[in-house]
Parts: structure tokens; C-alpha cells; sequence
């Protein structure tokens, strides 16, 4: 079976977690405190702060920035559900706005209009953009749209990682980056995430709602705030620096691999079976997703290429199409691009650990069964 996505982890990782283990020093230690350094050196940012997954890493934004009940923040259509359930569950509601066609990131056009028409009884306070699959296209006109409207803006970065557009790396243009270390993310320590800023009050807000508003100082602990707890383990730390120094020539394979799909897809493409994704300049590709033509049932494709052990799956959901979110602007739109992708987005294999070949398969299963579909 060709996997949808193959954690890879150093050997380097794995005896260090021995030991780690071994050592008892389980909770947020040294490791996570150097992950933390490194990290933020990667990315040319003042504070990163890990935390326990990506969901949490929003979380902590929104609250950070004083985010809740009577606000409204903006979230794409087309992305996984912790975009808008997090916003929704600090109180706030859920804006949506469609996509693009190629990107799957947030159409600007559309969210320049709905934030310059926005009559609702909330208060607009912030833009959560998804770079989708690790794609940065417009994120530099994100931060420009916030800016000019006075809004904050949280980059959900979960699959970015290592991602750039014309020199702003992702996770850097906005108040808060968020990412995730999920497995499916080519940096993993099984669950785990991070939060960066170059905000300095910001960073110390976060981590201390973080670790239950807790300070330690020269008198003992001192609780500041009320907080959470959503600290990083120590062991998951190590994963973590043992990957980051990998990162780069893992996203490097990963772009050359969606490069192949790119061309040897192009055949369906002309065809009118399927469309495909931009893979641009700085991509990280988290994820390669086609969209099929709208005569295929998604479903009876995934099961057929699994006869053929190739793993697929859908690539995210429609916020709109949900039924969670529907607040009087939402229901008042179209989605067509967001319910297009949700329905019809087809996610292939895709993971550093493949080869040219591994890619071939996919494409030759992937031809056969839709010649038979169609």
C-alpha cells in the first residue's frame, strides 16, 4: 500500500526519547525550551512558544488577543474544522469567506469585499487565513488587508511550515503564526504544535495562559492570569530538533515529488477528468490535492484505488457545507469554490519518503480507475 502520509522520524529522535524516558523529565523541559530557540531561529521570528497540537496554538491566540464574546473573525471556507470551531468555542463567531480555484487559500478579492460590507451586530476584530497544504499564495496580501482595516491577524500556518512567499516566511506576517505537528505535517512529534510572534507582550500572555497563568519568580510560583494547560512534553521536544535541521531538504522532495504529479497528471487534466493544484515557488506541499470533474463519485475512487493499494482521501471540509456556522452572513453567500473542493478534492500520496517511481503507481492507478469511472 502506497500511504497517504508516512511519518518519518530520525533514528537520532528515537534514542533520545529513550533516554528522555528513561531520565523521568517528562513534562516541558530543556528540549522544549531549545525546540522553542531553534525554531524561531528557523524562522526569523523573536518568540515561538510549543504547545500540545495546533488547535491549542489558535486557542491561545484568540485569547491572547482578547478575542471573545460580540467578536466575529473571519475563517476560509475550505479548511479543516479546528479553523472555525476554536474561533466559535472562545465565543466569538465564525465569519466565512470562499476560496480560490488553484490555491485553495482565501480568496482576497472576497475577503476585501466582506470586510468592507460587514454590517453584522459583531465586532470584526480579526482574519484567520489558512495557508491550505502548506500553499503561501496571498499571505502577504493577508497582512496587507489587515492592516488597512485595523484587524488582527492569526495565520493558521498548520501545514506551512517552512513555507515563504517573497521572503515573509509563514508564520511570520501576522500577530500569531500557528502550526501543527500532527503526523500528517512533515515536521511530527505525534501531537504537538507552536505559536510564534515578534510581539514581545504577546509571547509572555500566551505562555503563561499556557501553563495555568503560572510564574516562577525568586518568591516561588505566582499565578498571574487563569490559564490552561497546554505545555509540550519533553520527549516531544527532542522529536522535534531532531527534525527541524531535516526540514528544508524534506520540503524540497516533497515539491519535486508534487512536480512529478504535475506532469505526469497532465494528461487527465487535458482530458477534463481532473484539475490540479499550483504548486508555486516556497511551497511546503503538506498535501497534494486534485479536484475531480464533477461527474466522479469521490468515494467509489478512494475505494477502487485502495483496491489497487494506493491510500487517497478527501483534503479538507466546507465550513459552510458543515451546517455548524450558520450565522446571518454565512447563510446569506455562496461557497461555490469551498463546497467544489470539499466534495470533490481528491488528496494523493505524498510524503519525502516516496520515490519517482511510488509516484508513477499512483498516477497510472489513479488513470485506470477513472478510464473506468468515466
Amino acid at each position: 500500500m502506497i500511504k497517504l502520509s508516512q511519518p518519518q522520524i530520525p533514528e537520532s529522535a528515537i534514542e533520545k526519547v529513550g533516554d528522555i524516558l528513561r531520565s523521568g523529565q517528562l513534562v516541558h523541559g530543556e528540549e522544549c525550551n531549545l525546540f522553542e530557540q531553534e525554531l524561531a531561529e528557523f524562522l526569523g521570528v523573536k518568540h515561538a512558544l510549543v504547545v500540545s497540537n495546533g488547535t491549542v496554538a489558535l486557542h491561545l491566540a484568540l485569547l491572547a488577543l482578547n478575542i471573545g464574546p460580540g467578536d466575529a473573525v473571519i475563517v476560509p471556507d475550505f479548511t479543516f474544522t479546528a479553523t472555525a470551531n476554536i474561533v466559535e468555542a472562545v465565543g466569538a463567531k465564525a465569519i466565512i469567506v470562499d476560496v480560490d480555484s488553484t490555491s485553495y487559500n482565501l480568496d482576497p478579492h472576497k475577503l476585501q469585499a466582506c470586510i468592507e460590507g460587514w454590517q453584522g451586530p459583531e465586532t470584526l476584530k480579526a482574519i484567520m487565513p489558512v495557508l491550505e497544504f502548506g500553499n503561501p499564495t496571498h499571505l502577504n496580501a493577508y497582512k496587507e488587508i489587515a492592516r488597512q482595516h485595523g484587524l488582527f491577524m492569526i495565520e493558521d500556518a498548520a501545514c506551512a511550515l517552512g513555507a515563504s512567499e517573497q521572503g515573509t516566511m509563514v508564520g511570520t506576517a501576522a500577530e500569531f503564526g500557528c502550526f501543527s505537528f500532527h503526523p500528517r505535517k512533515t515536521l511530527t512529534t505525534g501531537e504537538g504544535g507552536a505559536l510564534v510572534t515578534n510581539d514581545s507582550a504577546l509571547h509572555e500572555k500566551a505562555m503563561l495562559l499556557r501553563s495555568h497563568g503560572m510564574q516562577r519568580t525568586d518568591k516561588g510560583v505566582e499565578f498571574k492570569c487563569v490559564g490552561l494547560n497546554y505545555r509540550l512534553t519533553n520527549f516531544q521536544g527532542a522529536i522535534g530538533r531532531a527534525i527541524l535541521p531535516e526540514l528544508n531538504n524534506w520540503i524540497a522532495k516533497r515539491r519535486a515529488l508534487a512536480h512529478q504529479y504535475t506532469a505526469q497528471l497532465a494528461p487527465l487534466v487535458a482530458e477534463g477528468q481532473l484539475t490540479l493544484p499550483t504548486i508555486v515557488e516556497e511551497h511546503s506541499v503538506q498535501t497534494y490535492m486534485t479536484v475531480l470533474a464533477g461527474h466522479f463519485n469521490r468515494s467509489d475512487v478512494i475505494a477502487q484505488l485502495r483496491d489497487k493499494q494506493v491510500e487517497s482521501n478527501l483534503g479538507a471540509q466546507s465550513m459552510s457545507a458543515l451546517g455548524l456556522f450558520d450565522h446571518a452572513y454565512n447563510t446569506q453567500q455562496r461557497y461555490a469554490e469551498g463546497e467544489r473542493l470539499y466534495t470533490h478534492g481528491l488528496a494523493l500520496p505524498l510524503h519525502e519518503g516516496m520515490c519517482d517511481e511510488d509516484i508513477t503507481r499512483v498516477v497510472n492507478a489513479l488513470t485506470e480507475v477513472l478510464g473506468h469511472a468515466g
